[in-house]
Order: C-alpha cells, then structure tokens, then sequence
C-alpha cells in the first residue's frame, strides 16, 4: 500500500488530499479545503496539508505531490502541472469524460482528453472575462447574496436578464444598473450564469469536444452555472448529441487528487524514498 498526498494551490484557495493505493484500488482517504483570503500562503499550504494527514490518520507518506501556485512548497517531494493534474484527477473521478473544464478563481480552462488522461488539446479565458470564480464572488457580494445562495436563486428565476458585455468590469457595471432598475436578484443571477456558460461552451466547442464533460474547480459546485452550461451545449445541437457537463462531489479536489495519482506513480517509477510528515504545532 502507498500514500501519496496532492496539494492545490490556487489563486484564492488550497485543497489537499491523502490517496491511498493498494493493488489497483485507488481511495480518498481525507480531503480539505481552505481559501486563503489574504493570509499567508505559505502557511495556509502548511495548515491545509497538516489537516489532511491528521484527518487521514497518518504520519508517514510516500510522496507529497503539488500542483497550481504550490512549486515553492518546501516540504513537497516534487511539483505537476495544472492541466495534467486536473485531467487525471477527472479520470480517476469520472473514467467516461472526454473532457475537462476547470473553473478557477481567475479564469476558466478547457481541455481535451483521451481515456489515459493526456491532454490532447485545451484553451482558455482570458483573466479579464467575466467567466471566473472571482467575478461570480463580486457580483455575489455587491447582491447581498452568499456563494451558496447562488445556484439556488439562479434556478429559481423563470428568465435571465441579459448581461451585454463579456468584460467583467462592464458587466459589474450592467449589474449596478439592473439594481438600479428593480431587476429581481434571481433574474439577475440566471443572465449572469448564461453569460458565463455561453463563453464556456464556445471554449468547449473550440476544441470540438463530446461526450461527458467533467467540471472541476470551485465553481463545479454552482447548481445554476452548471444548469446553464447544460442548456448552452445543449442549443442548437441535435437531441442526445450534445456534450454533458458531470459533476462529483470532490469536483472541487479534482487537482489535489491528480497530483497525489501522478505522485504515486513517480515514486513508483523511481523508488524514491518517503516523506515523514510533522504537524506545524512540533515542525
């Protein structure tokens, strides 16, 4: 048996893990969440990491594998890219997807996998398009409203108001003024997710993908966004051609999980020694 454990590091949070592998059979055996709101980062790695390994119940690892904004982590054995990382912790978490689509804090990307989980191809959004966990979280908070109420009130609304400008400062500007005309905060919401999944189905049909699209990031967990990215793949197409967004409940960790896979399989490869883990409290 093996353990291995993947961090994330983010532009606004980090998410660790601790993977267990025996034989074939790969396991989650804890999973943590911090965002970082303008604390250290280092320390928040740290305090993230130390988390999952008490949660894991363990104190000996094999490999501690990063991934994101995480190469300067001092205590991690070795450092994978974003993009390789998100497309095999989809795998491991939806074996049928074709495709990945990561919603970050800053921007969103789209790639294109095969079932290994190579990246044959991907694109993204540019920092300033309003298609970010980010822009979500400010026009949340100019509503009143919290992230989790989001997706609820998205749903509930019967249309959206439309949102004309694909940059987010402009579009915090449309919103200011639907306010200011009376439009209700669910309406308001419904455009502003049809906004967002309108751009990312474009990214996605760039790359001229089908099948299951998998969702990571923190924006996975958003009911309305993803209801909204459902029906963009969806217009137009021809009945059951469209691709299909998926979800799990550890979309969100999707990048830990890749990293810890391929942190695995490094220290398989190349027998290197393991990682003895001490809690923050004694380091």
């Amino acid at each position: 048996m093996t353990l291995t454990a993947g961090i994330d590091v983010g532009s606004s949070a980090v998410k660790a893990v601790v993977l267990e592998k025996e034989g074939e059979s790969v396991s989650v055996r804890s999973h943590v969440v911090a965002r970082i709101r303008k604390r250290d980062v280092g320390r928040v790695v740290r305090e993230t990491f130390d988390a999952a390994c008490e949660a894991a119940g363990t104190a000996n690892l094999h490999y501690v594998a990063t991934t994101g904004e995480g190469e300067e982590t001092p205590f991690a054995t070795g450092h994978f890219f974003g993009m390789t990382t998100h497309a095999r912790g989809a795998l491991h978490l939806e074996p049928s997807a074709r495709a990945v689509l990561d919603l970050g804090a800053l921007h969103a990307r789209a790639m294109a996998v095969d079932p290994a989980g190579r990246v044959l191809n991907s694109k993204m959004t540019s920092q300033c398009a309003s298609g970010s966990g980010q822009f979500l979280e400010n026009i949340a908070r100019y509503l009143g409203v919290s992230l989790s109420e989001v997706g609820a009130l998205s749903l509930s609304a019967e249309r959206g108001e439309t949102v004309s400008s694909i940059c987010a400062v402009l579009a915090e500007t449309d919103v200011i003024n639907m306010v200011s005309r009376g439009v209700p905060t669910a309406e308001i919401l419904r455009g502003i997710h049809e906004s967002m999944a309108g751009r990312l189905a474009r990214l996605l049909q760039t790359l001229a993908v089908s099948g299951v699209v998998f969702v990571t990031g923190g924006l996975a967990a958003d009911d309305g966004l993803v209801g909204a990215l459902e029906r963009a793949l969806a217009s137009g197409a021809p009945p059951g051609t469209a691709p299909v967004p998926v979800r799990h409940p550890l979309s969100a960790f999707a990048g830990a999980i890749g990293a810890a896979i391929w942190g695995e399989y490094r220290y398989r490869k190349l027998g290197q020694e393991g990682f003895s883990w001490t809690s923050q409290a004694t380091a």
